[in-house]
């Protein structure tokens, strides 16, 4: 593993914490925009949907082949040595006497020319299930992106959490030592402190330095998280930005947002459209095909010595019409298993919008806690300082006692890590919210940045090596030239993109193209 990816020594750790928690961001501090544009453009795991996504294009190439023409060229060059046994020879035809050994050869070189004129609807329904293919790949990229784009604000966020958390253990530690001294010193003089008192500022210390090695281990444990999903350590880290614009206004225009444009709901739609032109497909098992051929064949002339006029030259064109009429059931059973893959699918559908709208609730649900708990913290924080501050001061005019002040330093900071907590789980529930309704995607989120075009690879195929200008028609007539007619996938609409974004990247590497 490459330098840039190991997690930094715990004391590094610390400083960087204390840093991001106690200073204002600087300048070029990185931020979350930053962060979703480097996993955009290099996270591998949506590389490699994209590369399977550009794989399932060639099927609708290799689907729509089947409306193209054939042609093909064959050679072929035969030596043959016969023996005879005697008594052949002896019992042979005086007018076509044998040899005891009679050798010959020949060759035949041909062209075939084979061109499909209706398929009874075979190819067109294999082209429209495909192209549903392709449409449900598309999808489950966006589930791809969105998946990853919810892994980098996860770690981003556990990130800043765990480094205030970090810095807050460290005031709670510096805390208790500066309580410890102040122990000790009254203790030293013969004051009001005891021995006790003492014990116990030694015994809180103890346990908040074992509590600040486990925070920093924390940490360490996030910054190896986000180098895995964004692809370098996390350095400093801007504040969360924003995220409301994304948000629905409330959860039935969440439910409704999601019936349109949830990833996974659609991919579920793409399914079903495949699995009933597959229906389609399997009942052209019924129908007669018509195909064009022609043939240029030179045969029957020796190989050696060559010569090319003692070759006969056979030219030929024809139609050619064939009619299943029994296969033993075979075309029959397919069409009933394509029919029960395609109920299959169309429940499916419903399962998956009833998913859908679980995650949903779910998620609206913990964000409307969440952000509850976001203002009980902040005022548990501004209540428990100021408890800290006046059994601070109560305590050196004798009116409390050392436990009550630890106790009130040890609420003091528990509020801080809960209020790190409820903050941090808002935004993360946001997210989540976001990709279950197909709203977590690099246009809504960086779109400035360039971005990958799941359509420029099949754009290209369409009218690449192979196409013929007479496909076009052969399609119109293999598609109406059948009863039932024979359907179409179609491309459900997309939802606007939605601005402005999160706070822009200073700089952006262009997405690499498809290889």
């Amino acid at each position: 593993m490459s330098q840039s990816f190991r997690p930094r020594p715990s004391q590094a750790v610390l400083a960087l914490a204390l840093a991001a928690a106690l200073v204002a961001p600087q300048a070029g501090a990185e931020t979350l925009a930053d962060a979703v544009a480097e996993a955009y453009q290099s996270n591998p795991s949506l590389e490699a949907q994209r590369a399977n996504l550009r794989a399932l294009d060639e099927t609708y190439v290799q689907a729509r082949a089947g409306w193209r023409p054939t042609l093909n060229f064959t050679a072929q060059a035969v030596w043959q040595e016969t023996h005879n046994t005697a008594a052949l020879v002896a019992n042979a035809n005086p007018f076509s006497p044998l040899l005891p050994i009679q050798r010959q050869n020949y060759g035949v070189f041909a062209l075939n020319f084979s061109q499909p004129i209706w398929t009874g609807g075979r190819v067109a329904a294999e082209v429209t299930a495909t192209n549903a293919d392709v449409l449900q790949g598309r999808e489950q990229l966006r589930q791809t992106e969105a998946q990853v784009l919810q892994q980098v604000i996860s770690a981003y966020a556990d990130v800043l959490r765990d480094q205030q958390g970090v810095a807050t253990q460290q005031q709670y530690e510096n805390l208790l030592e500066t309580q410890l001294r102040e122990d000790q010193a009254r203790f030293d003089v013969g004051t009001d402190a005891t021995r006790t008192d003492v014990a116990q500022s030694q015994s809180r210390l103890a346990a908040a330095q074992g509590a600040l090695q486990s925070a920093m281990a924390q940490l360490d444990t996030d910054r190896a998280t986000y180098a895995a999903v964004v692809g370098h350590n996390p350095g400093d880290l801007a504040p969360l930005p924003s995220l409301a614009y994304l948000v629905p206004a409330n959860v039935d225009d969440a439910f409704t947002i999601a019936e349109q444009n949830s990833p996974q709901l659609r991919a579920q739609l793409y399914a079903e459209q495949a699995s009933r032109a597959r229906i389609a497909r399997a009942r052209a098992d019924r129908m007669p095909t018509l195909s064009f051929n022609a043939s240029e064949e030179k045969a029957n002339g020796a190989v050696t010595p060559f010569n090319s006029d003692l070759y006969q030259h056979i030219g030929q064109a024809y139609f050619t019409l064939t009619v299943p009429l029994f296969n033993g059931g075979a075309t029959t059973s397919g069409i009933r298993q394509a029919i029960e893959r395609n109920n299959s699918d169309r429940i499916s559908i419903e399962a998956q919008r009833r998913q859908v709208l679980q995650t949903i609730s779910q998620a609206w649900a913990a964000i409307l806690a969440n952000r509850a708990n976001i203002s009980a913290t902040e005022e548990q924080v501004r209540a428990a300082n100021v408890a800290y501050e006046g059994m601070h001061e109560e305590e050196k005019a004798g009116l409390r006692s050392t436990l009550d002040v630890l106790i009130a330093a040890q609420d003091l900071s528990n509020a801080r890590l809960s209020q790190a907590n409820a903050q941090h789980d808002e935004f993360v529930d946001t997210a989540a919210l976001l990709a279950v309704v197909g709203r977590l995607e690099a246009r809504d989120l960086i779109p400035s940045q360039p971005r990958y075009d799941p359509k420029a690879n099949f754009r290209r195929l369409r009218f690449s090596l192979g196409w013929v200008p007479w496909e076009e028609p052969i399609d119109a007539v293999d598609r109406f030239a059948t009863f039932p007619e024979t359907p179409r996938s179609h491309e459900l609409s997309h939802e606007p993109a939605i601005g402005p974004g999160l706070q822009p990247a200073p700089s952006g590497k262009p997405v690499k193209p498809a290889s």
